[in-house]
């Protein structure tokens, strides 16, 4: 910053020696253009010299400015350093003012990407340039290491018109190998660490959240969990066995729990996440969220909708014993074997989630359960038959559909009977695309789950009219 443009309360700032200076060279100036003038103005040829000279001077004062408009650099006058509102984005031929981020990432596509490369200084940078070359975006990396190889995962942006197999093909010149890809949604922005910590609080605060979270950690797999004694599968020590695209863990609740990925291996990394998960599960032992609904039938009762565990398996049992054996053939598609070993099985949390329908006095008189049934969710119910043709199926039916949907399961399955009605005018009454199969008298429908969470049908008005209340149970 000059002399000049410095201020002093808000004036100009002038020193008198440079002043001085500036006229000593300007008299200067004037002596040397005198002296020279004379020596040729005297010679044979001063006039025509001096003529030849302004022009000279003319021309070269006409190249300078046109230069200086065409190729400039220094800041316009009075620019005092500060960055012009355009300054910090460069324009192109194709920038007319509108943002050029907002134009390209609307013709972008999500993808995520695994792929194998050596692990030497330099094959990770010659990927990253590779796939820079295509014009994609890498929003996050995880490495898994393997010893002489390592695993790299990529969320990346590419354009539009960029195919999985131009992108594999890409990854393949730069020294990857076994690619897999597959597209990838808004879900997947979220960073590693913030998504396990949130599975973990998940399965921290209800047991039947923990295939769910593994479900999510490790992307499309199937779940199964294995009694003890289970023929073939021996045991399974602490730390767990990793093959390939097979995991065995120690379930919490004793057993083996078996998680199958067949296309894609599993690292061990991904193994060391799950394992962390599962003893962070077998650690806070059974849990189950406290909470009810109180919820009002037209004829005055309360019933209440609540979560169950093991602990009501007396009731529940009772309530079996009060059912007639055309309601349990229905339910259970076919004689009841053994109610007790059956109830411990899904009143336990580490299967599933089940609700429980009580009346004001304390007695079960419904159930209903949502399974976990490998990669797949079954849903089932059981209503004593004084509360049949009330509602309360229904009820049930459209809060586990909702808890499959928060879950982020693709479709529910019934397995039931075709001659059971009520089992298919609820499973109707979902509003859902449904898909039917009958093999020898069993039926079993699937509902295909949209974005949109089913809405519990209750509480009911006590207000409501009863035609209006006919016309639902009519579904039901």
């Amino acid at each position: 910053m000059t002399d000049v443009t410095r201020k002093r309360n808000g004036r100009p700032v002038h020193h008198w020696r440079r002043d001085l200076v500036e006229l000593a060279a300007l008299f200067t100036a004037v002596a040397v253009a005198d002296v020279v003038a004379n020596l040729i103005g005297h010679g044979p040829d001063g006039p025509a010299l001096l003529v030849i000279s302004a022009l000279v001077l003319a021309a070269t004062a006409g190249f300078h400015t046109w230069w200086a408009r065409h190729h400039g650099h220094a800041p316009p006058a009075g620019d005092t350093g500060a960055r012009s509102p355009s300054a910090g984005r460069q324009t192109g031929p194709y920038d007319h003012g509108a943002p050029h981020g907002a134009e390209s990432a609307a013709a972008k596509t999500l993808w995520r990407m695994r792929t194998t490369v050596r692990d030497a200084p330099g094959a990770l940078a010659a990927l990253c340039t590779a796939l820079a070359g295509h014009e994609v975006d890498i929003l996050s990396l995880q490495t898994h290491p393997l010893g002489v190889t390592t695993v790299d995962e990529f969320l990346v942006r590419a354009p539009e018109e960029l195919t999985a197999a131009d992108l594999t093909r890409a990854v393949s010149l730069a020294g990857g190998s076994g690619t897999w890809i597959e597209r990838a949604d808004a879900h997947d922005l979220v960073d590693a660490p913030t998504r396990v910590l949130g599975l973990a609080t998940r399965t921290a605060l209800d047991t039947a959240e923990l295939p769910l979270a593994l479900r999510q950690l490790l992307g499309r797999c199937t779940i199964r969990s294995l009694p003890v004694g289970s023929p073939g599968r021996g045991s399974v020590p602490v730390e767990g066995v990793l093959e390939d695209t097979v995991m065995r863990l120690r379930a919490p609740g004793g057993g083996v729990l078996t998680v199958e990925r067949p296309h894609l291996a599993f690292t061990p990394t991904e193994f060391a996440r799950a394992r962390a998960l599962v003893e962070l599960d077998a650690r806070l032992g059974p849990r189950v969220p406290v909470g009810r609904d109180v919820l009002t039938l037209p004829e005055g009762r309360d019933i209440t909708v609540r979560r169950a565990d093991p602990g009501d398996r007396a009731a529940a049992k009772a309530m079996h014993e009060r059912c007639s054996a055309e309601t349990l053939s229905r339910r259970y598609h076919g004689p009841v074997g053994d109610a007790d070993r059956y109830l411990g099985h899904v009143l336990s949390p580490r299967f599933g989630r089940t609700l429980a329908v009580q009346t004001a006095s304390g007695r079960i008189v419904g159930l209903g359960h949502l399974l976990w049934d490998g990669d797949e969710t079954e849903v089932a119910l059981l209503v004593e038959d004084e509360w049949q043709r009330r509602g309360v199926g229904g009820e049930l039916l459209g809060r586990l559909v909702g808890m499959a949907v928060e879950a982020g399961c693709e479709s529910v399955y019934a397995v039931t009977q075709a001659s059971n009605t009520g089992m298919v005018a609820a499973m109707r009454g979902l509003g859902l695309p449904l898909d039917y199969q009958v093999e020898e008298g069993t039926l079993v429908i699937t509902a295909r789950l949209d974005s949109t969470p089913v809405g519990s049908r209750l509480p009911y008005d006590r207000q409501q009219t009863a035609p209006q209340y006919g016309e639902r149970v009519a579904r039901d």
